[in-house]
């Protein structure tokens, strides 16, 4: 069981290693997780005594350890010490058979999580579910796996069950959807004016399709047709929608509460989330003070949201999926390379991840 009382954050760190200020500040927090990034990577040694020295910190040895390890542009352990991943758009890109594709990204997942799991990383903020839409901000780009929510839903959904059949769990994102935007919301506050038709059959359909996913993140994007005024992470009408037109009962994560698309003091952004209906308040970028504040109004996790958290880590599974990984990054290269039998299935030996 999920023990002792936590805050409802994840939040990050600055480096290789905890400072005596990190660690003090996060017992007293009390966090959820914690989430990594390129700056806190070096080693497989050294990111598995630094999942580790956080799970100490925080009191908790089953505190999840997120990342963002999507492949492509977004990946944050890579050589040479791991593996580079294809960005998701490459799987359709390596075969004109959607089996294979399914199949190629289903290993993809599946291998990931191998990476990660060694390394005490029990979370991949992947797959992205967008669907962009032309002449969007390049911030989706090649992420998507396709470029219409037919044909990402299957391949996302395979990336998902990878993770997951080797103990790691998938976050989908960006809620409700990222795929009209025309800006990047690390840097500036998109609005799209899609009418809510539009939106339904579309940007809807792969968070729809995938609603049975442990964790979802949100996006800081406002929809004019949900709610003109406020992005969708603070918005309460979007996070309603969210739960009942998207039909999505998992813990929803907020995207980073330090991205420019945001407005307000962390605070006043923190509340404003959890507020609208968000389960767990992220922050990135490591700033003690800026955690500090956020760490000043963020209440425990309590009830329908330390509900979800504990659904969601109840899906860890404990006994992987069996894994020959030599064979199984071979066939990942052959498929890549156009070369897989989709016949075949997964790769499996006595050897566990």
């Amino acid at each position: 069981m999920h023990g002792p009382v936590r805050s409802a954050a994840v939040y990050g760190c600055l480096g290789h290693r905890l400072t005596p200020e990190e660690r003090a500040f996060f017992r007293d927090a009390r966090p959820w997780g914690f989430i990594l990034f390129r700056r806190n990577v070096d080693t497989p040694d050294q990111v598995r005594a630094l999942t580790e020295a956080l799970r100490e910190a925080a009191d908790d040895p089953d505190a999840p350890v997120l990342v963002d390890q999507e492949g492509g542009r977004v990946q944050r352990l890579g050589p040479p010490h791991w593996p580079k991943y294809p960005p998701a758009d490459a799987y359709l890109r390596a075969t004109n058979d959607p089996l294979a594709a399914r199949e190629l990204a289903r290993l993809g997942g599946r291998l990931m999580a191998h990476d990660l799991r060694a390394v005490g990383i029990t979370v991949d903020c992947a797959p992205v579910l967008d669907a962009p839409v032309p002449g969007a901000h390049d911030i989706i780009g090649d992420r998507a796996f396709a470029d219409s929510p037919a044909g990402l839903i299957p391949l996302a959904r395979a990336q998902a069950e990878g993770l997951m059949a080797g103990g790691v769990l998938p976050v989908i994102k960006h809620m409700p959807g990222h795929g009209r935007a025309f800006a990047d919301s690390h840097k500036d506050l998109p609005v799209v004016e899609a009418t809510l038709e539009e939106l339904e059959a579309w940007d809807f359909q792969p968070f729809r399709a995938l609603s049975d996913m442990p964790i979802a993140m949100t996006a800081h994007v406002v929809f004019t047709a949900i709610d003109p005024r406020r992005p969708a992470t603070v918005s309460k009408t979007a996070v309603r929608r969210m739960r009942e037109d998207l039909g999505f009962g998992g813990l929803i994560l907020t995207d980073d509460l330090s991205m420019q698309a945001l407005s307000g003091t962390l605070a006043e952004r923190a509340a404003a989330a959890l507020k609208a209906g968000c389960d767990i308040a992220l922050h990135c970028n490591g700033d003690l003070t800026e955690m500090t504040q956020i760490a000043g109004v963020i209440g425990a996790l309590k009830g329908r949201a330390k509900r979800r958290a504990d659904a969601a880590l109840a899906r860890l599974v404990r006994e992987v999926e069996p894994l020959d990984e030599a064979a199984a990054r071979e066939r990942f290269a052959a498929g890549l390379a156009g070369k897989l039998d989709a016949k075949r299935g997964p790769d499996v030996g006595e050897a566990q991840a």
